[in-house]
C-alpha cells in the first residue's frame, strides 16, 4: 500500500527541482536591488532620457509644425502636426528607456560585473532574473511615457478619451522592447556587437511613420516599416490619442504580446545555459 505513493513522489521529484530551478517566485528581490542601484548612481542618467522627446516637440511638432499645418493619419484623420508626432514621441521615448535598461545595463551585469552569476547562486531562478530585469526596464519606460502624457496634456495633443488607453498601450510596448532588447543581449559578449542596437534603433526611431505619414514611401518600403516593431506602437498610440480608432490596433497589440512571450522564453533559457549548467 506504500510502495505507491514512494515510487510517485520519486517520479515527480526531478519534475518539482527542475520546476524550482527554473523560477523561485521571487522576482521582486531583483526589482528592489534594481531600484536601490538606480537611486544611488544612475538617477541622473534615467532622469536625461525624459528630455529628449519634449525637445523634439518643442522644437518640430511646434516651431516646424506652424509651417506644416495639418497631417492625415493613417486612418484618414486630419490633425495638427504637433498632435501627430507627439503619439510617436511617446511610442518612441518607452522603446528608448526600455531598451538602455534591457541591452547597456543588461550587458555590463552579465559580462563585467557578473551580477546574474551571483544571482543564480542563490535560490533564485533564471525566469526570477528574467522578469526582474524586464519588469525595471518596464518601469524605467512608463515613467518617461507618464511624464510625457502630461506634456502632451498641456499642450493639448490628446485629442480623444481614448488617450487614457495610450498609458497602457505604452506599457505594453515598453514591455516588448525590454523583453526582446534583454534576450537579444543575452547573446552578446563585445561592446561593438551591442552597438549594433543604436544602430538598429536609429532608423527605427526616424522612419516608423514617426514624422511623416507612412503613405510617402513606395509600397514595398511601406512593408519593410510594418514590420518594424515601432511602427506598430506608433499606430497603436497613435489612433488612441487622436481618436481614429481601427481593427489594425488588434494587429498592434498582438504583435507586441508575441514580442513579449518570444523575449521572455528566449531570456530564461540563454540564463539557464550560461549559469545553470
Amino acid at each position: 500500500m506504500t510502495a505507491a505513493p514512494a515510487s510517485t513522489a520519486d517520479a515527480t521529484a526531478p519534475l518539482t527541482r527542475q520546476r524550482s530551478s527554473l523560477y523561485a517566485g521571487n522576482t521582486g528581490a531583483v526589482i528592489r536591488r534594481g531600484l536601490l542601484a538606480t537611486r544611488s548612481t544612475n538617477y541622473l542618467v534615467v532622469l536625461s532620457g525624459f528630455f529628449e522627446p519634449v525637445f523634439y516637440l518643442l522644437s518640430l511638432g511646434v516651431g516646424f509644425g506652424a509651417l506644416v499645418g495639418t497631417v492625415q493619419t493613417s486612418t484618414g484623420t486630419e490633425v495638427s502636426y504637433a498632435a501627430f508626432i507627439a503619439p510617436a514621441l511617446l511610442a518612441v521615448s518607452a522603446m528608448n528607456g526600455a531598451v538602455y535598461d534591457s541591452t547597456w545595463n543588461v550587458f555590463f551585469k552579465l559580462n563585467f560585473s557578473k551580477l546574474y552569476q551571483g544571482m543564480l547562486t542563490t535560490s533564485l531562478g533564471p525566469l526570477d532574473v528574467a522578469l526582474g530585469e524586464i519588469l525595471l526596464a518596464l518601469l524605467r519606460g512608463a515613467m518617461y511615457a507618464i511624464g510625457f502624457m502630461v506634456i502632451m496634456q498641456v499642450f493639448g495633443l490628446n485629442l480623444a478619451w481614448t488617450a487614457l488607453l495610450a498609458f497602457p498601450a505604452v506599457l505594453l510596448i515598453a514591455f516588448g522592447f525590454a523583453s526582446l532588447g534583454m534576450a537579444i543581449t543575452s547573446y552578446m559578449k563585445t561592446f561593438q556587437q551591442i552597438e549594433w542596437v543604436t544602430f538598429i534603433m536609429l532608423p527605427m526611431f526616424l522612419f516608423s511613420a514617426t514624422f511623416y505619414p507612412i503613405t510617402v514611401y513606395p509600397e514595398p518600403i511601406q512593408w519593410m516599416i510594418q514590420a518594424l516593431p515601432l511602427w506598430h506602437g506608433v499606430e497603436l498610440v497613435r489612433g488612441l490619442t487622436t481618436g481614429a480608432l481601427s481593427g489594425m490596433m488588434l494587429v498592434h497589440v498582438g504583435y507586441y504580446l508575441v514580442m513579449i512571450a518570444i523575449g521572455i522564453v528566449f531570456t530564461t533559457n540563454r540564463l539557464r545555459v550560461l549559469f545553470l549548467k
